[in-house]
């Protein structure tokens, strides 16, 4: 698995040996960020954007950002063998400045508090089998770290019928072999 595009095009991003951790593949993700470049969905270039990668994992969607110019993503995984790999891709790819990893369950109480950004972009990419989804969206919605402009990218099975919150409207979806790429807005 590699970067796809900008600053570190062609690097290497380590994958995990286990099950547990389900990366991005290259394809959905070069998918996406096109739509984020060729679209209207994104009202910044990303250069301008902070961007929140919930459920992170190795950080593939929150690195290729970073590689694209992003101003600042902040990383939320639990696994302690994906922070590994998270942290060690990171590395590897000098991207300490533009990064900031929290090692914090995403539905605990408090795990959006200390956020000094307002996110141009939030990336969604929970275990496919987990439903909370609408709690989630109401939960960045309440901790006013996204606005009306934020983008909010989902990435679920694509047979998945998930509760989403009245607050979130869908704009675009998009399917990719197993994968369904949901993009919406926070409506206010």
């Amino acid at each position: 698995m590699r970067i796809i595009s900008g600053s570190a095009k062609g690097k290497k991003i380590f994958i995990p040996v286990d099950k547990k951790t389900r990366p991005l593949k290259n394809m959905v993700r070069e998918s996406i960020f096109n739509i984020l470049n060729h679209s209207n969905l994104l009202k910044k270039e990303i250069d301008k954007c902070y961007v929140l990668d919930l459920f992170s994992g190795i950080g593939s969607f929150g690195l290729e950002a970073i590689s694209r110019g992003a101003k600042k993503v902040v990383f939320y995984e639990d696994y302690k063998p994906a922070i590994h790999l998270l942290t060690k891709n990171i590395n590897n790819l000098k991207f300490d400045q533009k990064a900031e990893v929290k090692k914090i369950n995403i539905y605990n109480n408090n795990s959006f508090i200390n956020l000094d950004y307002k996110f141009n972009i939030v990336f969604i990419d929970p275990p496919f089998k987990d439903q909370k989804i609408e709690f989630l969206i109401n939960r960045l919605i309440n901790s006013k770290i996204v606005n009306a402009n934020t983008l909010i990218i989902l990435h679920r099975h694509k047979q998945s019928l998930d509760n989403l919150s009245d607050n979130f409207k869908i704009l675009r979806e998009e399917i990719y072999g197993s994968s369904k790429i949901v993009f919406g807005l926070i409506n206010y």
